[in-house]
């Protein structure tokens, strides 16, 4: 069963919350982090890219760049930022258009992470595991929460209907348009969901496993002198993660779209014919009509693709499209055998729509794209709950958490 932690969070004054939210960390470069801090000294982006501010050959994993995180962090702490009274949990909601969703912000635990009861979908890298390692370790907070979903509970539901009519600590727009809003929750109904958390069964990673890793690789670090962190309430020690979780059924998972520099040496003709062994081609939509169907942009027009041996429906990652483009296409005929390391291809989330695939391949950088129809949250869960892994770059995940608005010290 899960548990549920408060904890005192660090949190702008809500004066500052708009000023201060930021992307998270791992969605942006250290160029497109300089244009969105631009003008803006209170930008978390300068706590969790620091390197935005220093010179473009800067080593982004040089000990200066973790010391200028320290140190801004620290300056936003004396201007702008409040550790909370009494542990605390809080109901966040993110709207994007007509699409809304409500998640639980608290801690929760690294023993059931290790346990496997937080359930996991990805590999993670070890340089970007370092990374955020190092990020906590020198910060000794965890600045950027976990995302997780959870089968959707009725308890949970009548809480938050309650506490989401009252007055929220932060409600702005941010430059994309996303809204935020958050509740803070105490008292009664924040014991009350301390006591409907420990009747879920299990939590699931949906977006941040680096994030989730760094934490528990702190907590091993930390132990291991004998040092748990600062005791400012419930579960705020190193050994709980911050994270936002979801009911499954608001959550939304866009298609995370490929894009192939060249064709691995054959010509137009040969490539088409290489393909249409493997899966009919016939002239079909942008976006893929239903799962199963695979568009491809190429040679100036959209094709759908429907594969000519069909996977097995039993077989939880096999029958993902992700898949079937990997198996049949990219591996054997694009010669693509690791999307994580093999230069030749990119990848674009889906909330950027894809006029942004016909301009790649209009660009002549680019030789062809892959619009992939959204991997669904049943199938993420199916394959954790058997525990497996999900194909690299399977899911995306939109809108996106902000950095900066709660923080976890440790």
């Amino acid at each position: 069963m899960a548990t549920l932690y408060p904890f005192r969070a660090l949190r702008p004054r809500p004066s500052d919350a708009a000023d201060i939210a930021a992307v998270p960390y791992d969605v942006v470069n250290t160029e497109e982090a300089r244009a969105l801090a631009a003008g803006n000294p209170k930008s978390f982006l300068r706590v969790s890219r620091p390197e935005l501010e220093m010179p473009d050959d800067t080593d982004p994993y040089s000990p200066a760049v973790y010391e200028r995180a320290v140190s801004n962090f620290a300056a936003l702490r004396k201007s702008s930022l409040v550790i909370e009274d009494e542990p605390s949990v809080y109901f966040y909601r993110l709207r994007m258009g007509e699409h809304e969703q409500t998640g639980i912000a608290a801690c929760f635990s690294i023993d059931e992470y290790d346990r496997d009861l937080i359930k996991k979908h990805e590999r993670t890298r070890k340089d970007k595991e370092d990374d955020r390692t190092r990020h906590i370790l020198a910060l000794r907070a965890q600045t950027g929460p976990v995302f997780l979903v959870y089968r959707a509970s009725a308890d949970v539901n009548d809480i938050a209907a309650r506490v989401t009519r009252g007055t929220p600590l932060f409600d702005f727009a941010a430059p994309d348009g996303v809204h935020h809003t958050l509740w803070q929750v105490t008292g009664a109904d924040r014991d009350g969901l301390v006591a409907a958390y420990s009747r879920i069964e299990a939590l699931y990673i949906a977006d941040g496993h680096h994030r989730a890793a760094s934490a528990a690789r702190a907590r091993t670090e930390m132990t291991q002198k004998g040092d748990r962190g600062e005791q400012l309430g419930d579960g705020a020690d190193c050994n709980t993660v911050m994270a936002v979780s979801f009911p499954h059924d608001q959550v939304q998972i866009l298609p995370y779209n490929r894009i192939v520099k060249d064709l691995a040496g054959q010509s137009p003709e040969a490539f088409l014919r290489a393909v249409g062994e493997r899966f009919t081609i016939e002239p079909g939509p942008a976006t893929p009509a239903k799962h199963g169907d695979i568009s491809m942009y190429f040679g100036g027009a959209w094709q759908t693709l429907r594969p000519r041996v069909k996977p097995d429906p039993n077989d939880a990652i096999a029958s993902l499209d992700v898949s079937v483009l990997q198996d049949n296409l990219l591996a054997p005929i694009l010669n693509i055998k690791d999307v994580r390391t093999d230069k030749r291809i990119d990848f674009v989330g889906g909330a950027r729509g894809t006029g942004e695939l016909e301009r790649h391949v209009n660009s002549g950088k680019f030789a062809v794209a892959f619009s992939m129809y959204p991997v669904s949250v049943a199938d993420l869960m199916a394959v954790s709950d058997a525990g497996e892994i999900m194909p690299p770059k399977s899911t995306w995940f939109e809108p996106k958490l902000r950095d900066g608005l709660l923080s976890h010290l440790i």
